[in-house]
Formats: structure tokens, sequence, C-alpha cells
């Protein structure tokens, strides 16, 4: 059984950026270790991309910080992780969930049963609409969250995303 990394969004606007957190901050080198423990084949990676169109979208006028637009230093993959996804498969999203992502594992795991795990950012917006999107894609395969390799908006969002995930029976390890 393959088991796949899915890095969520480690970009420098959610670490240390526009929308950093001194929580985000302390999951890179966490994030490092499991990045390095995968074989390079299995590991995926998503970028939030925005255009300089931001503010004028659904979610600029919901949240109106600029953050991860293409091109900018925001939107890149922190440089402590990128030299570890060199080689992954990367996915860059407009909104929360990577709808071709979960179409390409969905087809995977019709030939092969899979195992996906997911690190990343925001627990409480990105990683659980991916992890929920990959739960409605592939209701029986195995899919877990390192809670040690996330982190939330505020520290309540990290623990309240947590527990919904378990409640769609996601495994937080």
């Amino acid at each position: 059984m393959k088991k796949y990394l899915i890095v969520v969004d480690m970009q420098n606007d959610f670490i240390d950026g526009s929308l950093g957190t001194p929580e985000a901050v302390d999951t890179v080198e966490y994030v490092k270790q499991k990045i390095i423990s995968y074989p390079k084949e299995c590991v995926i990676a998503t970028m939030d991309t925005h255009g300089d169109d931001y503010m004028e979208t659904h979610e600029g006028k919901m949240l109106p910080v600029k953050h991860c637009i293409k091109g900018t230093e925001g939107w890149e993959i922190s440089p402590e992780l990128k030299p570890c996804l060199e080689g992954a498969k990367i996915y860059e999203k407009p909104t929360f969930g990577c709808l071709e992502m979960a179409n390409d594992l969905k087809a995977v795991s019709e030939k092969e049963d899979i195992e996906i795990e997911l690190v990343g950012l925001c627990t409480d917006i990105c990683v659980l609409s991916n992890a929920l999107l990959l739960r409605a894609f592939m209701p029986e395969a195995e899919i877990s969250v390192d809670a040690r390799c996330c982190a939330g908006v505020t520290p309540e969002l990290h623990d309240a995303a947590l527990k919904t995930m378990q409640s769609c029976h996601i495994r937080v390890k």
C-alpha cells in the first residue's frame, strides 16, 4: 500500500508573512522532518495561489488581507522546505480545497489501496478543507493528519478543526 504525504500551503505568507503566526513558525521543522521521511514520489504539496484581483474575489471580501499573490515572496514555499519538495507534485489552488489533487488521488485509489497523511497550514481552513474533500472522494481510504505539523489561525481554531476532522473519521496523530 502506498502512503502519500500532502503538504498543505507551507508558504511564507502563512508562516511568518501577512497571515503568519508563531504556531505556524513552530511547525516548519516538524514538517521538514515529515517530508524527508517519505519517498519523494509520494510527496504532494499545495500552494494557495491568488492574483492581483484577490481583493475583488469572494475570499478577498471575506478575508481582506492580501496573501499568496502569485509571484510574490509571500506566495513562495518556505525556503527551509523548498529543497525538500524538489521533485514533488505541486498543485496551485485558487481556493481552500484542491479538486485537481483530489481527482488525481481518487484515480490512484481506484487502482490500488492508498493511505494519505496531511500536514500544513492552516488547520482550520485549507488542511480541513482538503481532508474533508479527500474523505468525500475516497470514503474507504485511510486519511490522517499530524497535529504537530499543523497550525490554525488561532490555537482554538486548530483544536476545533482537529475535532471536526476526527468526527469525519480522519485520524488525528
